[in-house]
């Protein structure tokens, strides 16, 4: 082959490179000069161009052509290596023409080479300039089986196939593989134009038996085919989804010039935009932002002035801002919960326990489906403080919803859109003002919801509080679920009677009984009165007021469960001192036992126990009413008459029940009290219990009716010093009764010094504060023969029979 006259320039043609040229030792007439390639394979029957950088390829292609002698192309196993020895290239090869070699203008050179055919290097010649190999050549089978015939045709429709997924097919390369000759010729057509690694196509070119060759080809095809597909697919879909955004960006912009035409619409596209990016930001499921986006949508197409559009654009604004995404689970510090619990809290220590379990079982499973606490008790005795210090351990946000007098459904699920001002329930706009779902949220007064005509908010609450059905609360006017299980929900009642059972079921019921003297002069001197003196604008220097002052305000002018009250008593004491430091009359101000009258006014509260129980047929007992225990009087009087039983009082059926036995259970043993069985027929009996305006009703008043009927009759006076509480039966026995700790407190705050309780209230004593056990004596009532052994004082009338 002569390619003098193209190569002529790139060969020099000075003196100096001919006489170099010349002295070159001959090479070995068996030899094949070997072209060390990087990352390329040359199959037989194709051209490629190759460019050559290292001296030595270039001097072997140099007397490559001088000698119109053919060369071996072979790949470099390591593309990295600069002069790669016989172990560094590949053992098969391809014996090439070089049809081409060109010497650019900036000194590189380049061939362009045809392959002819396989071969295998045997070995490579000593002392050469360049590598010089005996070479196997490996010529092509022209034998054409029947399974080789069906393989070229196979592999043909393959690769045009392939071809034709081609973004930008070749019609040339269409043409070779239907014109390809030999199932050889098509393999190494196919292989040779495939996208694959040069590590592959060695493989192939390695690969002397025909047959196996082409299953390896057919198999690469295969893997090629599918990708061509699903990149032809993803294309698709591509340009698909540009053409369509496409499309409705022109739309939007026509519909913006003739809203500007119109004069609508101005600075709309801006907000629209602006609605779509929270919407992307908030982070909404799926159905969620489908419907923000749906609304979106209706919403360009409406004109400002429409009624709809306002209502819409609210609609927007509450799915953007509420707080779809999952909360952090922060870690919940069980020590630093105990020492909050303790710094915002005095006593209730069963109660901080049950809390601390409760933030125990949160930490060890945040995703747990923890139980909903309800606290139960009198006003001021630290319910919603409770749930506040619970978020403060938890390091969450704190929201409080008041159910007070809620009587709509609609409060609590939201009213539908179509309403003309409707708004989500007030859990949702709960959880929008916390900022997040994982926020602590206390539904106060949830004993004081009402039912009306708009359904009851109390069947409402089942969902919002049910672990099983809240992930997927449905709010009204939201439309879409919105996931309420990882809301701590922490709920406040003064009393059960009136919470529906299956609500009540649903919560986890913890009482909070009223507190002791000793307990509430501790709250006071802890936290009353330096919250006090801070909404006064006063310092602790400015004004103080003595411990024993502050026993009296709690025994003489507050009778109470809580400390409400009292709170406000020493509000009352400060803002007085703070008028007297506000003139310049003083610069501080003590205030003492001595100024109380002169501060406060007179007691509010005496001693009425003793006065009132000074006179036979007067007894003390103890009742539990919503805002905490209380002391009751149970007076009963006889005047002539025809053996009339008479009750006043504002009594409820179940406590006239309880004085009608009472008396019944006298009479049956007015022998055994020394009482004469003529009296009943010819008095009337009237038993009053005062503070007639106020109802009265309940089970526990039966033992201090009877008590209170026994000395009527049988002159003699009810310790002044002694409360109690109890049901009766017809034969005499003492039944339990509930709120045992209320009412032990209570009679404790009366100065009491005696408690008689049915014996079957043992089960309470541990839920009497240590405070009220240490300062009363306990009596247990089996019978009510032991009432009157231990209520009746007969000493007096016992010296005067004498």
């Amino acid at each position: 082959m002569s390619t003098e006259d193209e190569t002529s320039r790139g060969v020099g043609n000075s003196a100096s490179q001919q006489a170099s040229e010349e002295r070159q030792p001959p090479l070995p007439s068996d030899g094949l000069i070997i072209l060390p390639v990087r990352g390329a394979v040359l199959f037989p029957n194709l051209i490629a161009p190759f460019a050559i950088g290292r001296p030595r390829s270039v001097a072997a292609i140099q007397q490559a052509i001088r000698e119109e002698r053919q060369i071996g192309i072979v790949m470099q196993r390591d593309p990295e290596a600069e002069e790669p020895g016989p172990d560094d290239l590949y053992g098969v090869g391809t014996v090439a023409n070089i049809v081409r070699y060109i010497t650019a203008p900036d000194g590189s050179h380049h061939i362009v080479a045809q392959g002819v055919e396989r071969m295998r290097v045997l070995d490579y010649f000593p002392g050469t300039p360049f590598p010089v190999a005996r070479v196997l050549r490996l010529p092509e089978s022209e034998t054409r089986s029947s399974e080789i015939e069906a393989r070229f045709l196979h592999l043909q429709g393959q690769a045009l196939e392939a071809v034709n997924l081609l973004p930008q097919r070749p019609p040339e390369l269409v043409a070779a593989i239907q014109s390809a000759a030999s199932p050889s010729a098509l393999a190494d057509l196919a292989a040779g134009y495939m996208d694959v690694s040069a590590e592959r196509r060695q493989e192939i070119l390695e690969t002397i038996d025909l047959a196996a060759r082409m299953e390896k080809v057919s198999r690469l095809l295969a893997e090629r085919i599918e990708v061509l597909r699903i990149t032809q697919e993803i294309g698709r879909q591509t340009k698909a989804s540009f053409d369509e955004r496409q499309r409705e960006a022109v739309l939007r912009e026509q519909m913006a010039a003739i809203q500007r035409e119109l004069g609508e619409g101005e600075g709309k596209g801006r907000e629209i935009a602006e609605l779509s990016e929270a919407i992307a930001k908030a982070e909404m499921p799926k159905e969620v932002e489908e419907q923000a986006r749906k609304e979106l949508r209706r919403y360009e197409r409406l004109p400002e002035a429409a009624g709809e559009s306002g209502m819409i654009r609210t609609y927007l604004d509450w799915l953007i801002e509420l707080p779809w995404k999952a909360p952090d689970d922060r870690p919940i510090d069980i020590a630093e919960a105990r020492r909050i619990l303790d710094e915002d809290h005095f006593g209730l220590e069963k109660i901080k326990t049950r809390i601390v379990e409760y933030l125990a079982v949160r930490k060890l499973a945040p995703n747990g489906k923890a139980p909903i606490l309800c606290f139960t008790g009198p006003p001021g005795v630290g319910k919603t403080s409770l749930g506040q210090s619970i978020a403060r351990a938890m390091d969450r946000p704190f929201v409080r919803v008041s159910l007070g007098g809620v009587h709509d459904e609609a409060e609590i699920r939201g009213h539908r859109r179509t309403y003309v001002g409707a708004l989500p329930g007030n859990i949702i706009q709960g959880i929008r003002k916390a900022g997040s779902r994982g926020c602590v949220m206390m539904l106060d007064e949830i004993d004081k919801m009402g039912r009306g005509v708009q359904g009851d908010p109390s069947a409402a609450m089942l969902e919002v509080l049910d672990p099983e059905q809240n992930a997927t609360f449905r709010d009204n006017y939201l439309g879409v679920p919105f996931d309420l299980s990882r809301v701590a929900f922490i709920a406040t009642a003064n009393m059960l009677d009136t919470i529906p059972g299956p609500l009540r079921d649903r919560m986890e019921i913890i009482s909070l009984a009223g507190y002791t003297e000793g307990e509430k002069l501790e709250i006071a001197s802890r936290y009353l009165v330096r919250r006090q003196l801070e909404a006064n604008g006063l310092t602790a220097e400015q004004a103080a007021i003595d411990t024993e002052a502050l026993r009296l305000i709690i025994r003489d002018y507050t009778r109470e469960a809580g400390v409400r009250g009292l709170e406000r008593e020493i509000g009352r004491a400060l803002r007085h001192a703070a008028v007297t430091i506000a003139d310049g009359s003083a610069t501080g101000v003590r205030i003492g036992v001595d100024r109380l009258v002169e501060v406060l006014g007179p007691p509010r509260f005496e001693n009425e126990v003793a006065m009132r129980t000074s006179v036979p047929g007067v007894a003390t007992g103890l009742a539990w009413t919503p805002v905490g225990g209380d002391i009751l009087f149970i007076e009963a009087t006889r005047t002539p008459g025809k053996g009339s039983f008479i009750l006043t009082g504002q009594l409820g059926d179940v406590m006239r029940e309880s004085a009608q036995a009472a008396l019944s259970l006298v009479k049956s043993r007015a022998g055994s009290l020394g009482v004469d069985a003529s009296l009943f027929e010819k008095s009337d009996i009237h038993v009053h219990v005062p503070a007639g305006a106020t109802p009265k009703d309940g089970p526990s008043a039966g033992v201090a009716m009877y008590t209170a009927l026994a000395s009527l009759l049988t002159d003699r006076t009810v310790r002044s010093d002694t409360a109690m509480t109890g049901e009766i039966s017809l034969r005499g026995l003492v039944l339990p009764v509930g709120g045992i700790k209320e009412k032990v407190v209570a009679a404790a705050a009366a100065g009491l010094k005696r408690v008689m309780l049915p014996a079957r209230n043992r089960r309470d004593w541990d839920e009497i504060p240590p405070d009220a056990r240490d300062r009363l004596e306990f009596i247990w009532l089996e019978r009510v023969d032991d009432a009157i052994e231990a209520a009746l004082d007969p000493v007096e009338h016992e010296a005067a029979a004498e």
